[in-house]
């Protein structure tokens, strides 16, 4: 049984990156964290055999961009192909929009997203853990139900308790 379905469910998200002449890249993720209040920090885990650990390489800067539960497909298309190959901003149908801190670009439509610059990368097995404080939040809705996975193409959505 894979750690990702043990500890589940994980909020998706959009990881944009960039190459050192510009060029954006997409992918989906769900390994990822909040380390620090004040400031904000977080940490997203990366296999380096990703396009966008290249990327990040060479520039270590990215936006986080959180999906809802109405953007799964979004979420397939962006964690099914290679940047290398496709360019899954139009696959995906997704508006972007210059960011103010970083070069890699936000997506529009996300409800939330976080410019960030990497503070480390460092390897942990079979993926990198990249550290990254957040200098600029998008919140461009409050109130939204998070795509959430499980594993794989299994994707949930949160519930409250009483």
């Amino acid at each position: 049984m894979k750690i990702s379905e043990q500890i589940f469910p994980r909020v998706v998200a959009l990881i944009c990156t960039s190459n050192k002449e510009g060029k954006p890249n997409v992918m989906t993720a769900s390994f990822l964290m909040p380390i620090s209040f004040e400031p904000k920090i977080l940490a997203v885990s990366i296999a380096p055999t990703r396009y966008s650990f290249e990327n990040l390489k060479e520039v270590p800067e990215f936006t986080l961009n959180v999906l809802t539960k109405e953007m799964k497909e979004i979420a397939e298309i962006c964690g099914s192909f290679s940047g290398r190959k496709f360019d899954k901003f139009k696959m995906a149908n997704l508006k972007i929009e210059k960011s103010e801190k970083v070069l890699p670009p936000l997506i529009k439509d996300c409800p939330i997203s976080l410019e960030c610059k990497v503070l480390e990368m460092k390897e942990f097995g079979d993926h990198f853990l990249i550290v990254g404080e957040v200098l600029k939040e998008w919140i461009r809705k409050e109130k939204f139900d998070p795509l959430l996975q499980k594993t794989g193409e299994i994707y949930m959505v949160a519930k409250n308790l009483k």
